[in-house]
């Protein structure tokens, strides 16, 4: 019965931390909910008033979620910082509380000092939220002089609790969180590879249905992969163990996604180029009869993916006996040509697949775990450990990065732009939330405020409004039920205002909307335990919000604006730069030139696309009235994904070069990817300047142009199918940004090669 239970707990606690990679989602709930729930235990020893506890327990909030630092100490230094901010903020909005036009002068500057720290990193940001917010808590409460004493000790109580909570209770460290991202993707590894099985099992009716599931898994995959791109500094001893740890996640990336572009291929009667096939709701790849054709292969075929599956789940430790090994003996002698089992050729490449999935899960537990037994070994396992073995050499001899550049200054700096307009938007908000209520006026602002929290463009703050008031209404009714149900029970209105909270952030980085009823519903427990409740104060809410939301709107319009195309635009420059970038430096170093840093390019460049699918949210969202333009943004984005895909592949094989036995340089290579570079310099000219006149050239395949090098000359050493592949997609796939991008293409003399042979 126990080793029964056991697997069963084990799987449900990998299902829930891939559905949340490092726990950080629980975690800054129950640290949150936890600060909260002190500093309510401190005051009520205390016996503080209802006022009181509420102050407090709004101040434990955001000194909790506002310290972002990665160090523990860089953590402390903010905190302490924090507290003599909040003390002034509070001691300010007492005193300005029965000077109405100074008071709100005074407000409208420490809005602006507040966005614009955030140009001083997370403790300028940190300390900016945090005089903003007790500012805003003095308003909540109505401060006043004489109670200035009371508050500023609940502060401290509040800003201590929070301390005792982050650093002895709910404890955590780059270290720790960097360990739980890894276990998460390995979760989400595994629950791609067990939707791959879904796709080599799925029926006709079906077949959509596991694409799809195949799609959304390996999204969650790419996250997780840059969510440890983002922890590894901090987290690992060395820059040499970062950049290791850093390359075995990216190996067991693109492994992972292209076993599921090769089985989609095997299984239809046409090569698929990449999982998103290009467009938004693109018809699927036309079935082939291979699954019901060859059973047997079928089966040996299934058995192999659920026991990488297994490979990618099993910790290190329960890997003693002879069973494990043969399992990953067995996958990894498909790396060789002669153990590949008889089938068709597609069904072979699902094979090699598996072999280079399974060569990159052992690279991955030799930089996570440390060396491991070898008594086991396979040739064809002892080959690969000595590929991973000399990467590694030349992982740690690479030089570090050097940082980027400053960006712009001035008013065109992003933080300069965006203080100017919050403050020019809250002028509004305080004017026109003045005339809805003369009390509670300050809530159009905080949704000023909050619209342009990370969002840089006018489409963003729309959508972002909108979101906010669809949560608004929503919550309003739940409020106003919660209300008639707690009544008088203060410590039942406590307890929920405490779930409400953690919902609250534990559902924000899925859902604003979500996240807007949350704290709307805790809002309308708060009035009544400050015995201000009535509905018309929720449906005054409403208003404010809306208010808030409009004047957002206006000031991202009117002042300094950042239109969406604009944003976009950049955005997209900065995509076909970088996909240009990564391409240059692989088919350079797939033709024999130096070996170049490939996989910070590659993660330069998945950056920019993730930045780019945001942008574009404003254009693809169903409220919009656009439909033309959303089309063209889902294909241009469907399309750089597909791009993107192929340039880390190439990236990934250039990598292997120098410690591979199947894949050599070619010389002939450079001239191939000449016509790649030349149309993404012609795309990214165009983006930045409409009135450029550059043409796309298209023509013969890749692989055309590389026999007619090799005519009347020896053949140099062979270029992988993989890698003409790769180029081949890559080479259509820009040709088919031209279009939407208004480009010209050309089509000389090559086009009577095209019936020559191809990738």
């Amino acid at each position: 019965m126990r080793t029964v239970t056991r697997p069963s707990r084990t799987g449900t606690w990998d299902r829930f931390t891939a559905s949340d990679p490092g726990l950080l989602r629980l975690m800054a709930g129950l640290r949150t909910v936890g600060a909260i729930a002190l500093t309510l235990a401190v005051l009520a020893l205390l016996r503080a008033d209802v006022s009181h506890m509420v102050a407090g327990s709004m101040a434990a909030m955001v000194a909790t979620f506002a310290v972002k630092d990665k160090q523990r100490r860089e953590q402390a230094v903010t905190l302490a910082l924090g507290l003599p901010v909040a003390l002034t903020a509070m001691s300010l909005g007492a005193l300005l509380n029965t000077h109405v036009i100074a008071g709100d002068l005074f407000f409208i500057a420490l809005i602006f000092a507040a966005v614009y720290s955030r140009r001083f990193g997370d403790r300028g940001m940190a300390l900016g939220l945090i005089g903003f917010q007790v500012y805003f808590v003095s308003l909540f409460v109505r401060a006043t002089f004489s109670a200035l004493p009371g508050l500023c000790g609940t502060l401290a109580i509040a800003f201590a609790c929070s301390a005792v909570v982050r650093f002895g209770l709910v404890v955590e460290t780059p270290e720790r969180i960097l360990e739980r991202l890894r276990r998460a993707f390995r979760a989400r590894l595994a629950q791609l590879v067990s939707a791959q099985i879904e796709l080599l099992d799925a029926g006709p009716a079906r077949l959509e249905k596991a694409l799809e599931d195949v799609r959304l898994h390996t999204a969650r995959l790419h996250e997780t992969a840059l969510m440890i791109q983002g922890r590894l500094d901090e987290g690992t001893s060395d820059s040499a163990t970062a950049s290791l740890v850093q390359r075995r996640v990216a190996d067991a990336e693109i492994a992972a996604e292209r076993l599921g572009v090769l089985l989609l291929s095997a299984r239809s009667a046409e090569r698929a180029d990449t999982l998103t096939l290009h467009l938004p709701n693109a018809p699927l790849p036309a079935p082939g009869d291979w699954p019901r054709a060859q059973d047997d292969v079928t089966a040996t075929l299934r058995r192999d993916l659920h026991a990488l599956r297994m490979l990618v789940l099993r910790p290190v430790s329960h890997d003693r006996g002879p069973a494990v090994a043969h399992l990953r003996n067995r996958l990894l002698g498909y790396r060789d040509e002669e153990n590949l089992p008889r089938a068709s050729a597609a069904v072979q490449d699902v094979f090699r697949g598996i072999g280079e999935a399974a060569r990159s899960v052992l690279g991955l537990r030799l930089a996570v775990d440390g060396p491991q037994d070898e008594s086991d070994d396979t040739p064809a396992t002892t080959r690969s450990r000595e590929e991973l073995d000399a990467e590694d050499v030349a992982i740690a001899g690479a030089e570090e990065k050097e940082p980027d550049d400053d960006g712009p200054t001035g008013l065109k700096r992003p933080t300069t732009r965006s203080a100017v307009q919050v403050s020019v938007g809250s002028a509004l908000a305080i004017v026109g939330g003045e005339f809805l209520s003369s009390q509670r006026w300050y809530w159009a602002v905080l949704t000023c405020w909050v619209v342009f929290l990370n969002t840089a463009s006018t489409g963003e703050i729309l959508v972002k409004g909108y979101r906010r008031l669809l949560g608004t209404v929503l919550g309003v009714v739940a409020g106003v039920a919660l209300a008639g149900l707690v009544g008088n029970r203060t410590w039942l209105a406590f307890v929920l205002v405490l779930l409400f909270i953690f919902a609250m952030f534990y559902s924000a980085p899925l859902s604003y909307a979500l996240m807007s009823f949350f704290v709307t519903a805790m809002l309308g427990l708060l009035y009544t335990l400050l015995n201000t409740y009535s509905p018309e104060v929720l449906v005054l809410r409403i208003a404010e919000t809306a208010l808030g939301a409009a004047c957002g709107v206006i000031a991202a319009v009117l002042v300094l604006p950042v239109n969406t195309d604009r944003r976009t635009d950049e955005l997209l420059g900065t995509v076909l730069s970088r996909l240009g970038d990564v391409t240059d430096a692989a088919v350079e170093q797939l033709s024999g030139g130096p070996a170049l840093d490939l996989l910070d390019k590659a993660r330069d460049l998945d950056t920019a696309l993730d930045d780019l699918r945001s942008s574009t949210q404003p254009l693809t969202h169903p409220i919009t009235p656009l439909r033309a333009r959303r089309q063209t943004a889902r294909y241009l984005v469907a399309l750089l994904e597909t791009c993107a895909y192929h340039a880390r592949s190439l990236a990934a094989t250039a990598e292997l070069l120098p410690y591979s036995k199947t894949v050599a340089a070619d010389p002939r290579l450079k001239r191939a990817g000449r016509r790649i570079a030349d149309n993404i310099g012609v795309l990214v000219a165009r983006v930045e300047d409409e009135g450029s006149e550059g043409v796309v050239e298209t023509g013969a395949s890749l692989a055309a142009m590389l026999e007619a090098d090799t005519e009347g000359a020896t053949r140099p050493d062979r270029v992988t199918s993989r890698v003409l592949r790769h180029l081949q997609r890559l080479d259509e796939g820009v040709v088919g940004l031209a279009r939407p991008l208004g480009v010209s293409v050309s089509s000389p003399d090559r086009e009577s090669s095209r019936g020559r042979v191809g990738s």
